[in-house]
């Protein structure tokens, strides 16, 4: 059993993604793979794999968590450990050290403390005062900073908790009427919930929806993407993926053919000219958003620009409404 998913299973899914046709909800998962891998390694391998094509999760979005049984190393007793992706970091090229790992039991001894606040909820000082107290249960003394997220994987009662922003089930997580969307495309197998700053009020109140709706596949975040669980680690993948396609044929099926966007305002430059463009600006690009140590406070900050050509975002970036900011 190894440490380490291999690397080659995540490219070949970006490279599938990323310029072949195909189709990108296709379950990807190889059992041959996963059976290599400790559970820590299967919790990065199926985060490399969701993280492998945009349309699921955006570059840096995204967090997926794994309750592990694992040895104490001061006791010596069997523990449940929470791995969750760690703060900052990229699903795609997310590799253990990216994960934090915190004893499940004292994040959940928090919620005393929290309720002894006497003002509680989104952007109270409770909320903030939440985050301080995670390193306080750090298992096996992992130095990766855990992230406002936490809560929301510790408190839904799931071994296997996937938070992602697919463009699929994003139109309708934005969308103005995003209630009775999710209604409609999913019944009572997403729960919606409004959107609030994650946090552990938020992670309460998870946990209260997965104990009012015991057969819920996870909930729609208004305006902020989908969180969905199950107790097995390929499950919960491929559950995350046949949600996103629900949101994805809901959306087909009432494409009436009308330009989107307001139809193009440009037309996008032959990719031989945009690579040529992006040689010469990028670098000044660069320059200008990074940080130098020497001449800016906080030390050395340097950027990497991640450049993304692919059919529907150019047909957006050239269009009538990109320009307007209207989005419908």
């Amino acid at each position: 059993m190894t440490t380490t998913p291999p690397r080659a299973a995540a490219l070949g899914a970006v490279r599938n993604a990323r310029g072949v046709p195909d189709d990108y909800l296709r379950s990807r998962w190889d059992d041959a793979v996963a059976a290599a891998l400790d559970p820590v390694a299967r919790l990065v391998y199926r985060s490399n794999l969701f993280g492998a094509d945009a349309r699921i999760t955006n570059t840096g979005g995204g967090n997926t968590s794994s309750k592990i049984a694992a040895t104490d190393p001061l006791t010596g007793a069997t523990v449940r450990v929470l791995w969750v992706k760690g703060s900052g970091g990229d699903l795609r090229t997310a590799t253990r050290a990216n994960f934090a790992s915190l004893y499940l039991d004292q994040v959940s001894s928090l919620r005393d403390l929290y309720a002894r606040f006497p003002q509680r909820g989104p952007k109270t000082p409770a909320e903030d005062a939440m985050v301080g107290m995670y390193p306080h249960t750090t298992f096996n003394r992992n130095p990766t900073v855990t992230s406002i997220d936490t809560p929301l994987h510790a408190f839904i009662p799931h071994a296997h908790v996937d938070h992602l922003h697919p463009v699929a089930v994003m139109a309708i997580a934005a969308a103005a009427d995003g209630p009775a969307l999710t209604r409609e495309v999913y019944g009572d197998d997403l729960i919606w919930t409004d959107w609030q700053r994650p946090g552990f009020d938020l992670g309460l109140k998870l946990e209260r929806i997965c104990r009012e709706h015991p057969n819920a596949q996870g909930v729609i975040l208004g305006g902020h993407g989908l969180i969905c669980w199950a107790d097995d680690d390929r499950e919960c993948y491929e559950r995350t993926l046949a949600l996103i396609r629900r949101a994805e044929d809901f959306l087909n099926a009432r494409d009436d053919g009308a330009l989107a966007f307001g139809g193009p305002r440009v037309q996008p430059l032959p990719e031989a000219d945009r690579r040529r463009v992006l040689v010469d600006v990028l670098p000044w690009l660069r320059g200008r958003v990074s940080r130098d140590a020497t001449t800016m406070p906080g030390g050395a900050l340097r950027q990497i620009a991640t450049v993304e050509m692919r059919a529907a975002v150019l047909e957006f970036v050239s269009s009538r409404h990109a320009t307007s900011g209207r989005s419908h």
